[in-house]
Order: C-alpha cells, then structure tokens, then sequence
C-alpha cells in the first residue's frame, strides 16, 4: 500500500522498521529517510526519550529528537505487550530492514531476536547498533557516548593537545560516528541481498567503531612491528594546531606541503628559511618539529587582519577559513547560496529550522523534508497498513497497545 512518504529518492521503495532511541540508531535512520526511504519509527509508550529533552520538550518535540527524526513516520507500540510484539511482526513480514539500539540480550528478552524475525522475514536485514562487539568480554556491558569516548582515549587526546584536564569531545562523537557507518553498513547489507537474495543480520558496535576511527589516525608509531615510533599523530595533537589570532579575529588555515610552506615563508619575508632551516626538509621532519612550525604561524598571524591574510594566502593555494561562531555559522554565505538552512512548519512547535540533505542526486531527486512526526502520528496509518481494521485499531488504542496523535490523519480512530 503506497502512501505520501513514498515520493522518491534513491532509497525510494524500501520500507525500515526503526525502533531506535537517542542519538545513535535515529541519525542512521534518518539518513535513509532522507534519501527516499520510508522509516516507519516504533516509539513505545511515552515516546523516544529524547523527545523530552531541551527547549519544546514538554511537548514531545525537543531540539535534538527534531534534528534526528525528520521524514520519518510514529507509530506507538508497546512491545512488551503480546498484541505490540505481535504487531511489530506484522510491520516486519513487509520490511526491508528492522533497525534496533538496545543490546541484543534486550531484543531476545522481548522475543524480537533474529532468529524469530528471519521466520518472520527471511529477506529481513536486521541490524543492530549497540556497545560493543558480541563476541568479547564486554558483550553485555552498557554503553553511552561518554563511555565509549573514554575507552577509545578521547579524553587522554584532549591532554595530549593541551586541554587542562581531559574532555570528551563536544559532541555525540561516537554516537553519530557509528550512526554514520550503521547507514552504510545498513545500504550494502540491502545490496547484498539483492544479489543473494537472502537477509542477514548485522552488527555495528559502538566501541569497535570509534576505536578504529580514533587508532586510524593515533595508532601511528605502532603501526609497525616492533613499533617505530609512539602512538599519536603529531600534527593532531599539537596544542598550536588550533584557530589562530589575527588583528581582528580567528583564523583557520594548514599549510601542509613543501610547497604551501615555501609560500608562507615568502610572504613573511623569510624565503630562505624554508632551505636553510633543517626542520622544514619534508613531511617527516616538519611532523616532528610541527609544534615549533605552528608556533611560527601563530606569533606571524598576529600581525595583519584576517581579510588580509585570506588576500595574500587564498591565491597561493593555502586554504583560509575563518573560525566561525555557532551564531555566525547560521550566517555562513556559502551555506546560503545552496539554501542549506531550511524552514519547515510543524503542527505543535510552529517553524523549524531544518538543515538540507548533505548530498545531491540529479538523476533521483530527494523526497521534500518533512517535519518529524508527533508521538503516534501515523500509528492508526501504519496498523491499517499491516491489516488492522479501524475497529482493532481502537481497542489497541483503548488497552494501551497503542497510541495515535491527537492531529494524525483521518483513519476513523480517535486519539
């Protein structure tokens, strides 16, 4: 049954089952939505917790849960109740994917495990994004962002690059990095099935995840065995690798190679420098020497305006940004030019500030943004969709199985 969330994309077609909560599952969800997916969200009684959380949150409609959930349809079920278990089942004999971020031991206790949905769906990729890996010792362990950026030695960075104490980095950092790859692990296991014919499920666990990301680059010395060197990359960790001060303002910029370094040294005057000074011989040597280059870069920053910097560097092919402000981000010309901030009208909050899609697609253009949906919006859509009638739907509703929006569409249930 074909309904208004199916208006194109590339992912258009595939229906997701998405019972995600937070940060983590959501953002992967809502990439696939963004791309023409129809993710039918699965929120339990009282909704995803995050819906409460920050300014509007008394409604439902708190800032983080409304950046992480546009295009996506609510349904409400209570899955520990047999008709809500029994539900799901239904929605997923349909699905493409079902989507979960609770442990696995969670989903087994709830009788929602991959062996009783492959029953269900053989075709079914079942994803779950969770802490850690099943097959270690950390399998049934909690995680939380926090957490997780403490054991990949987020916090020991920040010390390493000059912060007073350790800091988590101010974001959700792993939560949206596995988010990221759970997109596209979800993608090619929706590929895979489509030469094999055959479901699967997936696992992407926080932990391994932002380990790899981290050690990518920190593993550096200990790369090599025996090790030839520390673990750190340099360049990362140097307390100057930071905006710098001009006359007027913050200035970003890297000079990198040979020859943007050669560059630099003329503009200052210094071109012999660059010959001369033993540490500049190349990349090897300027890594391990990067704090002093850097320390070169911050005291000569000082002495002109940003706009006078960016007039003598941008032509040399030295990248120059200014360091924005959350408030001068929203002011950013180039994110104006391809109308990246976005309005969109929402029944209860009234005008939101929606950012595009970070991706354009000519040949398959991307379905309209659209608001995230209120607590049960689309639940008495979504049952009668699965074969409910209107009748079961109500007694659903009156036992608390479900719950529908007082502002859903027509489908002969109240709210």
């Amino acid at each position: 049954m074909k309904n208004d969330y199916d208006q194109g994309g590339p992912l258009a077609g595939l229906r997701i089952v998405d019972i995600t909560e937070v940060v983590m599952g959501p953002s992967a969800t809502q990439m696939l939505a963004d791309l023409g997916a129809d993710v039918i969200k699965v929120e339990p009684p009282g909704g995803d917790m995050l819906r409460a959380t920050g300014p509007g949150g008394r409604t439902g409609a708190g800032p983080l849960f409304l950046n992480l959930n546009r295009n996506k349809r609510s349904i409400v079920l209570d899955l520990k109740r047999p008709e809500g278990k029994e539900a799901l089942l239904k929605l997923a004999q349909t699905a493409d994917a079902l989507v979960y971020n609770v442990r696995p031991q969670a989903m087994k206790r709830l009788g929602l495990d991959y062996d009783v949905l492959r029953q269900v769906n053989p075709r079914l990729i079942y994803a779950g994004t969770f802490g850690f890996s099943q097959r270690g010792r950390y399998a049934d362990m909690r995680a939380f962002d926090d957490l997780i950026q403490a054991a990949v030695a987020i916090p020991e960075a920040s010390v390493r690059a000059g912060s007073d104490v350790p800091r988590y980095a101010p974001l959700n950092l792993s939560d949206r990095a596995t988010g990221l790859y759970a997109f596209g692990v979800i993608c090619a296991a929706l590929l895979a099935r489509e030469r094999t014919g055959r479901g699967q499920a997936v696992d992407v666990p926080m932990f391994e995840t932002t380990a790899q990301m981290m050690l990518g680059d920190h593993l550096y010395g200990h790369t090599f065995v025996p090790p030839r060197g520390g673990f750190g990359y340099p360049r990362l960790l140097n307390p100057q690798r930071r905006p710098y001060a001009t006359q007027d303002g913050l200035v970003c910029l890297v000079v990198y190679t040979d020859e943007q370094w050669k560059a630099f040294m003329r503009v200052i005057g210094e071109a012999e420098r660059f010959e001369s000074d033993p540490r500049f011989a190349d990349g090897e040597t300027r890594t391990q020497h990067v704090e002093a280059l850097y320390q070169i870069l911050s005291d000569e920053l000082k002495t002109k305006t940003t706009q006078q910097w960016r007039e003598l560097l941008e032509p040399l092919g030295i990248p120059v940004l200014s360091a924005h402000t959350f408030e001068s981000l929203l002011d950013d010309p180039h994110l104006q030019d391809i109308g990246f901030f976005q309005q969109l009208e929402h029944p209860t909050e009234g005008v939101l500030r929606t950012m595009a899609v970070p991706s354009e697609w000519p040949q398959t253009p991307l379905p309209p943004l659209r608001p995230p949906p209120l607590l049960g919006e689309h639940s008495a859509q979504v049952l009668a969709e699965a074969g409910y009638s209107p009748q079961q739907i109500r007694e659903m509703v009156q036992a608390g199985v479900t719950q529908v929006a007082a502002c859903s569409e027509s489908t002969g249930v109240e709210a």
